[in-house]
């Protein structure tokens, strides 16, 4: 089972669980997609795009049941990432983990998500 990840907000993910859908972050809908990476991605975006953000979490989804809108495209260091156009149902959330921010400003990943 291969999965992909988003990095948002609680309460951006609060907002798409009453829609029933996820249109993706200010970013996002400025590029006309939900920016998505796989685990092995995840820090290198933590780090480049979340920096000293709070009440962050992670969500997954199998890439299978969203693969119709998924596109893989070249981007950081020439590495594919994963990017869905249009909305994501929320009901395709695999798990939800929370992205906790240490005092010096770096994310504490949850335990064990590496492994």
């Amino acid at each position: 089972m291969s999965l992909v990840y988003k990095v948002c907000t609680k309460e951006e993910w609060d907002h798409a669980i009453i829609n029933k859908f996820y249109m993706g972050s200010e970013i996002d809908i400025k590029d006309g997609f939900i920016h998505l990476s796989t685990k092995k991605q995840l820090n290198e975006t933590v780090a480049k795009h979340f920096r000293g953000k709070n009440n962050l979490i992670i969500i997954s989804f199998i890439s299978n049941k969203i693969q119709d809108n998924l596109k893989w495209e070249e981007s950081r260091n020439g590495d594919f990432f994963p990017h869905y156009y249009g909305n994501l149902e929320t009901k395709l959330a695999e798990n939800i983990y929370e992205l906790h921010l240490n005092a010096d400003g770096i994310h504490k990943f949850p335990k064990n998500f590496f492994s």
